[in-house]
């Protein structure tokens, strides 16, 4: 097949070459109108097309000479373009291209997980402009038009009297709803819909009064009124203008600048002259907490962009790229001008405001560009990249699992630095062991901070946690309550890390002794007091409480553990009168803004004690706070996952960096039942190195990365499939023998640690060998054997989340 995959015209296309971007995500064939000339079509141009009775959006991939159309059959022909102008570059499809080979996935299924969702739909209006008016016609209308009509539209459209009108605001979607308050609600129990609108946008965040009626109908116009008019909830008109609003105000107030110690101006001349030789590569930045990475990303990102070269700034979740905005905003505003476009972006932001970003850097116009964002922001079609920077790169969060596109964004971050040849900068304090494998093994220079800035890191202590059960056990062991206290008295303040969010994890019948469970995921209900719900912290599915226990009808429940909710609750009459009590963490954050509003009461000192998940173990800079409290700290060293030590040891040394970074010495109370444990002693003498030699040293004994190449197939299948089981078992048979015919090693199928998640029974194939290829080749294998029954297969490399 002979396609021509450039922009540049020729006579000889006939076909097209379209990758859909809705299900099944397919490459397919189509004629070229004939009624179209040409010339109106461009490889990367998103087109609507036929497939069977409906029509479907697609992007044109390549062209054809009709050559490849053997057959007895009729190519059905392309139905109308979607823009005048190519919306994809060729280096946007080839970081597509890579990302689908890699996970051996449909092109198609890869392009739609990377673009916006309003770039997948159908509603999107034809304009028309006829000698006696405007005509407006939808893609349908198009595709039944007659011959004649076609062609007098194609002419309008060749001679650009016509455009497309992209989907307009109706007025409930001009009007945003947001809560005002967070639960428990002042609500009458009876007012169903009220407490369910209050639910909806606890868990949606900022929304239309469109997407409000379409969940709950136009009945709901009332309870909606109610809750306006009682203050729960606040109507207001969508703003306009740019995502990146916040930094208007910011130039005016002058440029702080950046002071650097000895330390980081040797580490950033290394980078700068890495940078200036404009040929790219990759660097790891290791630096104790509190050591001034932040200061060399920023004068990199100042370099970059002084130079005419786009910058991407990305930290791991949404807080902590807030703070990198804020920073930016601060030490940076030169660079923030007008002359320099900037975006800040994430995944909770809404469809318009992705969409408006995504098409402003797809255009290209305004030279180089400062996006700060998330994983997801690596996806935009950002031109002429000189730096990206990877802050916190050993996190989990910078892996993408679940949805259309499965990718990591260190991997991608690789490709795009080699594409535009960037540098790409990892940093963190306790770097992903992989990384600091390659950098140690000279793949990639290493820069190291071994010092903090104006000030030296914490005293680290254990504290052995025997925690008593019952409606009188404190929630903390007694040294840490005494130095809360102390820290209380002294007017200094103090972190409480908790790893796990809600009242209780565990809700237990006293009548039958069982517990509540969800009945799609087969895993416990976790009580949140403040929104009176039992809830599941996989699905989302929640209910009511108190409710009837499922299995005896009974109402005796006990709580059983401690999540944030109940430590903040039980800490404040332990602590002296007057101590303020703040939690961060998804349940009290959720409400759009609440999060910047709790650290920033933080930050003034209006409150002495913040308990949180790890939500606030990362990034965040309090000079008062002296001491830092690691409640239940080895929750995770038992997990069935490899990497189980080597994550526990980052989250508490990340948290233990809170404490003394503003001159005053600072102290870590770490408690845990296992003080013997090995990755304590670490810890204590904040000794990354020593725990990575230890750690390696384990994991080459037992075959793990970095010393093999692991993967997982995803085998999974509806509840309610019965052959699933025997189906798994069977193709688990075939795989093993396929496994050693291509070098590999194959375990499994097993039950997944969450055998049941969603509605879907889960098993794993876990696959360790020497190259990424095979494994893909067993996958593709694998795919082959289920053929078209129940199971459902997906392949993960180089897998983070085991469970």
């Amino acid at each position: 097949m002979d396609w021509n995959t450039k922009t540049s015209l020729y006579v000889e296309k006939t076909t097209a070459r379209v990758a859909l971007l809705t299900p099944p995500f397919s490459e397919l064939t189509y004629a070229l109108p004939e009624d179209l000339p040409e010339r109106v079509f461009f490889v990367g141009q998103r087109l609507v097309v036929p497939l069977g009775k409906h029509l479907r959006v697609g992007v044109l991939r390549a062209f054809g000479t009709g050559a490849e159309a053997r057959g007895n059959f009729t190519l059905k022909p392309v139905v109308w373009p979607l823009e005048k102008s190519p919306l994809l570059s060729p280096a946007y499809f080839e970081l597509a291209g890579q990302i689908a080979g890699r996970h051996s996935d449909e092109f198609g299924r890869i392009l739609a997980g990377m673009l916006p969702q309003g770039l997948r739909s159908l509603k999107s209006r034809f304009r028309f402009f006829l000698e006696d008016g405007v005509l407006e016609l939808g893609a349908a209308d198009l595709a039944c038009a007659s011959p004649d009509r076609r062609k007098e539209l194609a002419s309008l459209w060749v001679s650009g009297r016509a455009g497309v009108c992209r989907p307009g605001l109706s007025p409930l979607d001009a009007e945003l709803c947001v809560l005002t308050s967070d639960p428990p609600w002042p609500v009458r129990p009876a007012a169903k819909v009220q407490q369910a609108i209050l639910e909806f946008l606890l868990e949606k965040g900022e929304i239309s009064r469109r997407r409000i009626e379409k969940q709950f109908g136009q009945s709901v116009r009332v309870p909606l009124a109610v809750l306006a008019r009682r203050g729960l909830v606040r109507i207001s008109p969508a703003p306009e203008g740019k995502l990146e609003d916040a930094a208007e105000h910011c130039s005016a107030q002058g440029e702080k600048p950046l002071i650097l110690t000895g330390g980081q101006e040797r580490v950033l001349t290394g980078l700068l002259a890495t940078l200036e030789t404009g040929r790219g590569g990759a660097a790891l930045l290791f630096g104790v907490t509190g050591s001034g990475k932040t200061a060399i990303y920023l004068e990199l990102a100042r370099k970059t962009l002084e130079s005419g070269r786009s910058v991407l700034l990305l930290a791991p979740e949404v807080a902590l790229a807030m703070k990198l905005r804020d920073e930016a905003q601060v030490f940076l505003p030169s660079a923030l001008a007008p002359a320099h476009r900037r975006h800040f972006y994430h995944g909770y932001q809404g469809a318009a405001a992705k969409e408006r970003v995504f098409r402003s850097l797809a255009e290209g116009a305004g030279g180089p560009c400062l996006v700060i964002g998330t994983r997801s922001a690596l996806l935009l079609p950002l031109k002429n990249i000189g730096l990206i920077v990877l802050d916190e790169e050993h996190d989990a969060s910078f892996k993408q699992d679940e949805g259309l596109i499965n990718y990591s964004a260190k991997e991608v971050a690789w490709f795009r630095a080699h594409q535009e040849k960037a540098l790409l900068l990892l940093g963190s304090a306790t770097p992903d062991l992989k990384s600091f494998h390659a950098a140690k093994g000279g793949a990639i220079p290493l820069h190291v901070l071994k010092e903090r800035v104006g000030g030296s890191l914490p005293e680290v202590g254990l504290v052995r946690s025997v925690k008593a059960s019952g409606p009188e056990a404190p929630p903390l062991a007694p040294e840490s309550l005494e130095a809360l206290a102390e820290v209380a008295e002294r007017g200094e303040q103090a972190v409480i890390l908790l790893n796990r969010r809600g009242y209780a994890p565990v809700m237990y019948c006293l009548d039958c002794g069982g517990t509540a469970r969800c009945p799609h995921c087969d895993i416990a209900l976790a009580y949140h007091k403040g929104r009176e719900r039992l809830v599941c912290h996989y699905c989302g599915w929640s209910l009511v409480f108190p409710s009837p226990c499922p299995a005896c009808g009974g109402l005796n429940f006990l709580p059983m553990g401690e999540g944030t909710e109940k430590l903040e609750e039980e800490l404040a009459p332990l602590l002296p009168p007057g101590t303020g009590i703040l939690r961060l963490d998804r349940d009290s954050a959720q409400r759009p803004g609440r999060m910047e509003e709790i650290l920033a009461a933080f930050a003034r000192k209006e409150a002495q004690i913040l308990v949180g998940t790890q939500m606030l173990s990362k990034g965040h800079h309090f000079p008062d706070v002296t001491l830092a409290v690691i409640a239940e700290a080895d929750q995770g060293l038992n997990l069935p996952d490899y990497r189980a030590a080597e994550r526990t040891f980052q989250l508490i040394l990340q948290a233990s960096g809170r404490s003394g970074r503003g001159g005053k010495s600072g102290r870590v109370l770490i408690e845990t039942r296992d003080p013997g444990h090995y990755c304590w002693d670490f810890v204590r003498r904040a000794d990354y190195e020593g725990f990575f030699a230890r750690e390696t040293a384990l994991r080459k004994l037992r075959r793990y990365p970095p010393f093999v190449r692991l993967g997982l197939i995803r085998i999974s299948h509806a509840l309610d499939y019965a052959q699933g089981g025997e189906e798994a078992a069977a193709l688990g048979k075939r795989l093993r023998a396929e496994a050693g015919e291509l070098g590999l090693t194959l375990l499994g199928p097993a039950p997944a640690p969450l055998h049941v998640l969603k509605g879907w029974v889960r098993r794993h194939c876990l696959i360790k060998g020497k190259d990424w290829q095979s494994m893909r080749d067993l996958y593709l294998f694998a795919c082959r054997a289920a053929g078209k029954g129940g199971l459902k297969l997906r392949l993960d490399l180089d897998p983070l989340n085991m469970l």
